[in-house]
């Protein structure tokens, strides 16, 4: 009952209670109520810290780059390249929200591109249909491109902890997963959107990419810290270095950047930076750890086990689609600790252990599209959306979630189970 309770409220949101809120609030009823032992915070802490810090450090590295103008500048760019054709802008910037992911994380990718879209759909002039089509591509993107790296996602990073899997080995694995996924979303978006992408559209209607800029120095730095980002995750590993130092470090050195700059208000970013993830993040896990003390993770591992003793496909596939289903109908973070935890109780092999956590993995980077209430990052988009004016019901998100979800996670699943034959 805690915790139908608190996800219920993480996803209705009423009032002034946030998802943060809510889960502090389901955290503190399950300590008071005896579901999780007090004493069981402490490991409950070990297993989220390091996951929410590399996020918010993410998210803080996303807004502070943004707030300079570098997003912009390089939308700015890309639409000049699309060359005037309206087809190739949209695959464009599909491709462009892929990587924007898979480098600064999915809540932070939806922040930053959702604005980005709406504001090159109003300078183009496009009607509601295409405007739509834009921000849904990109609104659908930001997740289910989100599997390459462990810093790509929140759920990526709790897993990839969870199991010891490091971020050489993690994305040896998922990055030909994610480039399937990413070739089958461009063919169902395209499909179910090429009838309202305008054919032509006008390059010389675009500001130059120039006036976005509104820190250089920082936007610089921004650029210059990408590959040594990169190589201090690779480097994190044998170092014995958390993620969230590699992170917070590199939003650190911008912050100071950017605090130089008259043009910037650091101190606004760093206010505005998602610090309630933590707390959602530690109050979420500690409601699902009561699911375990009150041994219903103990169906799932038995899923597992059954999965496992059926060959690859059997354990891929039913893993990734039910940890997929939990993440459309409940947010993929509590579904995601749920499969954890189950497949951290099952009796099978450590070859079918980690193919299980890919397999959740998948499920709760692309099952949740299925649903407006999947994730954080599409309740985010929706916010941003409504904000602009731009209104989605959930109506039209759940036929459009129905067509492409499906799909785009077998092919996602059937690649994963393929690199495991």
């Amino acid at each position: 009952m805690v915790f139908l309770g608190t996800v219920a409220f993480v996803i209705w949101q009423p009032g002034r209670v946030t998802p943060a809120v809510a889960a502090t609030v389901g955290a503190v009823l399950a300590l008071v109520l005896g579901v999780v032992p007090v004493q069981d915070v402490l490991t409950v802490w070990n297993a989220t810290w390091n996951a929410t810090l590399t996020l918010v450090g993410l998210i803080l590295v996303s807004l502070l780059l943004d707030e300079a103008g570098f997003f912009r500048w390089l939308a700015l760019h890309v639409a000049r390249w699309g060359g005037g054709r309206g087809a190739r802008l949209f695959v464009l910037l599909i491709l462009f929200s892929a990587v924007v992911t898979a480098l600064y994380a999915n809540d932070g990718g939806v922040l930053i591109l959702t604005p980005i879209v709406l504001e090159l759909a109003r300078a183009l002039r496009l009607e509601r249909a295409a405007t739509v089509a834009f921000a849904l591509a990109v609104g659908f993107v930001v997740d289910v491109s989100s599997l390459p790296l462990t810093v790509s996602n929140l759920v990526n990073i709790v897993v990839a902890d969870a199991f010891g899997i490091g971020f050489a080995p993690y994305a040896r694995v998922m990055l030909p997963v994610n480039v399937a996924t990413v070739a089958a979303t461009l063919l169902a978006l395209w499909w179910l959107y090429a009838r309202v992408v305008p054919r032509r559209y006008d390059v010389q209607a675009l500001p130059l990419p120039a006036s976005a800029l509104r820190s250089r120095g920082t936007a610089r730095l921004g650029a210059a810290l990408l590959p040594v980002l990169l190589v201090g995750y690779f480097l994190a590993e044998p170092l014995h270095v958390p993620l969230c130092v590699v992170t917070l470090s590199a939003a650190g050195a911008l912050w100071v950047a950017a605090g130089r700059s008259r043009a910037l208000s650091s101190r606004a970013v760093v206010r505005s930076a998602p610090w309630d993830v933590v707390v959602f993040s530690l109050g979420m896990y500690l409601v699902v750890y009561g699911l375990r003390e009150a041994h219903f993770t103990a169906l799932f591992s038995r899923w597992v086990e059954w999965g496992a003793a059926h060959g690859t496909g059997a354990l891929v596939f039913g893993v990734g689609g039910a940890v997929a289903v939990l993440s459309a109908f409940m947010n993929n973070l509590p579904a995601v600790l749920f499969g954890v935890l189950g497949i951290q109780g099952a009796h099978v092999p450590e070859a079918a252990r980690s193919l299980a956590a890919f397999a959740a993995v998948v499920g709760a980077d692309v099952g949740p599209k299925l649903t407006p209430v999947g994730s954080l990052a599409t309740l985010l988009w929706l916010h941003v959306l409504a904000r602009r004016d731009v209104r989605v019901s959930w109506a039209e998100y759940f036929r459009v979630g129905l067509v492409l979800t499906p799909p785009v996670l077998l092919v996602a699943l059937r690649a994963l189970a393929w690199g495991h034959a």
